[in-house]
């Protein structure tokens, strides 16, 4: 059986964490691996749905994610997960669960400013933000805690998604999981 990992990217909202995630995904499976993307928004929709922004329900949300992440990867599926999870504890206790099954962990932090996510605003959320339409938004009025000691980090507007991909692909072959 292939081992399986997952690949957590974390980061504030349009860093660039999903874009990053779909291209790595097409290079994993043009070589064959099995790989999931367990996006942030349809997890939201389909699996935390009626969870809230506080720090509860964000964490109950990340937890939920970690343990959908952590089956799919000791089944042998690599699994991508583009999700912004603000708080150092929560994706602590996603990387020890994963520790204790002896599963794979990697975390990539999509170390992008807040200047250039909120110039990118791919959804809207600052504009919105910014017009007191929208209140508690990840590294604006509500905290983003950034990894200190991430595998790997990524400033992804210093390089082409391409080149993010590749830098994330190249830790995992490293580590024998690509």
């Amino acid at each position: 059986m292939t081992t399986g990992a997952t690949v957590w990217l974390t980061g504030l909202p349009s860093a660039g964490k999903t874009t990053i995630a779909h291209e790595l995904a097409a290079r994993l499976r043009e070589r064959g691996r099995r790989v999931e993307l367990l996006d942030g928004d349809e997890i939201r929709e389909f699996l935390s749905a009626g969870l809230g922004f506080s720090r509860e329900d964000r964490h109950t949300n990340v937890q939920r994610i970690g343990f959908v992440a952590e089956l799919l990867a000791r089944n042998g599926v690599t699994a991508l997960v583009p999700v912004i999870a603000p708080y150092a504890d929560s994706r602590d206790a996603v990387r020890k669960r994963h520790g204790a099954n002896g599963t794979p962990y990697v975390e990539v932090h999509v170390a992008t400013p807040l200047e250039v996510c909120s110039a990118r605003d791919v959804k809207g959320l600052y504009a919105k933000q910014a017009a007191g339409e929208l209140t508690g938004l990840t590294g604006v009025d509500d905290p983003y805690e950034a990894p200190v000691s991430p595998d790997l980090r990524i400033e992804s507007q210093h390089q082409t998604v391409g080149e993010s991909a590749a830098a994330v692909h190249a830790l995992l072959t490293e580590r024998g999981l690509a």
